[in-house]
């Protein structure tokens, strides 16, 4: 399978996909009657009043701005995978998760016209608990469909010359590296070339 070497394209592709599980997580906790709201509404109550955020265009627009800010937080989890490594991927997604799920929920929350936050517990543990969903699929993802070189860590300083070579730089050098060749027992070769 063809990595993705675009850090925008993977933000974009593995964001999408931490959304899908968000959503779904979140219509299951709304059909069990666990969450009053669902995530969409709330968002789409920032903008628009509790009537709209609950009509057609107001889930439209939860979903749209549900959408960059999982751009966003994928784009997050890329930036600190290529900081901290590709390894131990659980941990790093149950944190990415709530670290995102505790912005993206206070954000609706903090706005006091937002008449579509949820005051219960319930609904914002649900949300949260849809965030570490969220957070595990676009961990996962990422490092998956990201390609080698988007993990390499960038030099500390631009002062000093690196001391490891990027992934790309490995490549080439395998490349364009060439072997001497010997027919025989004899360093014929070798000798000659020191003459």
């Amino acid at each position: 399978m063809k990595k993705i070497k675009d850090r925008d394209t993977l933000s974009i592709v593995s964001g999408m996909i931490g959304l899908a599980g968000l959503i779904l997580t979140d219509e299951i906790s709304q059909k069990s009657k666990i969450s009053k709201r669902s995530y969409r509404q709330a968002a789409a109550g920032v903008f628009v009043s509790k009537s709209e955020a609950k009509n057609l265009r107001g889930q439209a627009l939860g979903v749209i701005m549900n959408s960059a800010v999982s751009i966003l937080g994928a784009n997050y989890i890329i930036k600190r995978m290529s900081q901290n490594g590709r390894d131990k991927l659980f941990s790093k997604g149950i944190t990415s998760g709530i670290v995102f799920g505790a912005i993206a929920t206070a954000i609706p929350n903090l706005a006091p016209w937002n008449k579509m936050k949820p005051r219960d517990a319930a609904s914002n543990l649900s949300y949260v608990f849809s965030n570490i969903v969220f957070g595990l699929l676009a961990t996962f993802s990422a490092a998956k469909l990201g390609h080698d070189s988007l993990f390499d860590s960038p030099p500390q300083n631009d002062y000093l010359k690196p001391t490891e070579k990027t992934s790309e730089q490995i490549k080439e050098l395998k490349r364009n590296t060439v072997q001497p060749v010997y027919t025989d027992g004899n360093n014929y070769l070798e000798e000659g070339l020191q003459q």
